[in-house]
């Protein structure tokens, strides 16, 4: 094989004196070497001269990056927690809405099991990040998406606006529901559509109870309402009392000996409105009870739970 020989010409600007040089391949290969080197050197210096990371600005913004990091991984735990907190929330929302009578499938409850979701689960903040580029970790996928956590608390919060509100209302209406008998005694006459009157001597109808009870014993508001009514010596029932507890529900006590309230009056369930007597169109000492939803007559009894009794 010819042996490759490379020739080298230097003409001077005056094309005088022109030398010829003639390299072999080692020779070639021995000058491109040198000539990497020089390069490689040179732009070794120029980093080292020239690139802004070497300078005191640079230390300080390196000194920056590694204090927001840290300060990334406080907020990691931060989201962690409030991821937990929510979750535990839309889950206490859930057994409350129940309670409540309302549906569970609100839409806090509903997007319980997805609270935090964003692509993965959450990474520990104590792990070390350095292998990491600056801000790389702001990624969806190493952190609970912080506007669906805003989101799902706001919606949270108008689930359980709705559960106190029916909350509320249900315990305004049970408060106002005649549950307990208005004084303690002997059951002597029951509702009926036709009793025969002791003192008339007439068949006709008897639209409440008759508790027979000492003279004087308290009377009490079966639940809470407005007192309607106080009328003295009415025809037939002598001194009594209405209370309209809401709802179309009026009680009245008939045959009193005092009544202790007056009309407009608020009252509440167990409060003394009354006193047991003989006024009006009575054999003895007894309260006359009635309950009247929607301005009909119906039995008592059923407003009255067998457990309770008043005080």
């Amino acid at each position: 094989m010819a042996r490759r020989e490379w020739t080298i010409v230097i003409v001077p600007p005056d094309n005088a004196g022109a030398r010829t040089y003639r390299v072999g391949e080692r020779g070639r290969r021995v000058a491109l070497g040198v000539v990497g080197a020089a390069a490689l050197s040179v732009g070794a210096a120029f980093l080292v001269l020239f690139t802004p990371w070497a300078t005191p600005s640079a230390r300080v913004l390196l000194a920056e990056n590694e204090r927001l990091r840290a300060e990334l991984g406080r907020i990691d735990v931060r989201l962690a927690t409030l991821n937990d907190t929510i979750a535990a929330l839309a889950n206490r929302d859930q057994q409350i809405r129940l309670l409540a009578g309302l549906p569970t499938d609100s839409a806090a409850s509903a997007d319980a099991s997805r609270i935090g979701a964003g692509g993965g689960r959450l990474a520990d903040a104590s792990a070390p990040q350095r292998n990491k580029p600056f801000f790389g970790r702001l990624s969806f996928g190493g952190r609970p998406d912080i506007n669906g956590l805003i989101q799902r608390a706001t919606e949270l919060s108008a689930s359980f606006r709705a559960v106190n509100d029916t909350l509320t209302r249900n315990f305004e209406r049970l408060a106002n529901t005649p549950s307990i008998m208005p004084t303690v005694g002997w059951l002597s006459s029951h509702f009926s559509q036709s009793r025969f009157h002791p003192v008339l001597h007439e068949n006709r109808p008897h639209e409440g109870i008759d508790v027979t009870a000492p003279m004087g014993a308290p009377i009490v508001a079966p639940a809470s309402g407005i007192v309607r009514s106080v009328n003295h010596n009415e025809p037939g029932y002598g001194n009594t009392l209405e209370i309209d507890h809401g709802n179309g529900i009026v009680t009245r006590f008939a045959h009193c000996s005092r009544i202790a309230v007056h009309e407009g009056q608020h009252v509440t369930r167990g409060q003394v409105v009354a006193t047991v007597g003989n006024t009006g169109l009575s054999t003895g000492p007894h309260l006359h009870y009635e309950v009247h939803v929607k301005g009909k007559p119906v039995d008592p009894l059923t407003f009255v739970l067998p457990e309770k009794v008043a005080d």
